[in-house]
Order: C-alpha cells, then structure tokens, then sequence
C-alpha cells in the first residue's frame, strides 16, 4: 500500500509541452485542405473529359502544380499528425506504437516525395 497521493506520483515527470503545437498544426492542415480539396475537385470535374495531353497542360501551369504540391505535402503531413493521435490512444506497448508511428512516418514521407516528383515530372514534360 502506497501513502503517494496521484499527484506526488505524477510530479517531476513535467509535462510533454507540444500538445497545444500538435492540436494547432493538426487544425490548420486540416483549414488548409478544405480550399485545395475544393479546388481539386473542381479542376477534376472541369477536366472530366480531358484526354492526357490536356491533363498534361493543366499541370504544367505552374499555379496548378503548386497548388498541387501544397495538397500533397498538406495532405500526407495532415495522416502523419492524425495516425500519430490515433496510436498514441490506442496502441499500448510503447515498443509497438514507436515502431508502427515510425514506419506510418516514413511511408507518409516517402509517398509525399513520389507524389511531389510525379507532379514535376508532368509539369516540366508539358
């Protein structure tokens, strides 16, 4: 039987000081995706028939391409922060959760550079 009240137990361990950072970050990506999902999805809808010559055309104006890239890296940066709230609730092992936040980091990082080189691949080939 333990005399140590919650909070002497918890005192001295300080506080992780980033919550506030990671809740900003994860709100203003998600801001950030509401108007380059919509005008993706417009440019999709606009492109409906398109053949890959004119698909090719729209992203090699370089407005396009970096609008593209902003949704890219605001999208994967965006499943990065979310995935690392979803195993920190509820993955338990501590081995675990660092292994599997660690392989969701480099799949989220090596997909955004694929992605990212495929958009200038088509922009400068137009």
């Amino acid at each position: 039987m333990s005399f140590r009240s919650p909070l002497s137990k918890a005192y001295g361990l300080g506080s992780a000081k980033d919550g506030t950072h990671h809740f900003m970050i994860q709100r203003l990506t998600g801001i950030a995706l509401v108007p380059l999902m919509l005008w993706l999805t417009f440019s999709i809808a606009c492109l409906g028939g398109a053949d890959l010559a004119s698909v090719r055309d729209f992203i090699a104006n370089p407005l396009n391409a970096t609008l593209l890239i902003c949704l890219t890296v605001s999208v994967f940066y965006h499943s990065s922060l979310g995935m690392q709230v979803v195993l920190e609730d509820y993955l338990r092992p501590h081995w675990l959760r660092l292994t599997v936040q660690i392989l969701i980091n480099f799949a989220n990082f090596a997909l955004a550079v694929v992605s990212i080189l495929a958009i200038l691949k088509l922009a400068v080939a137009a």
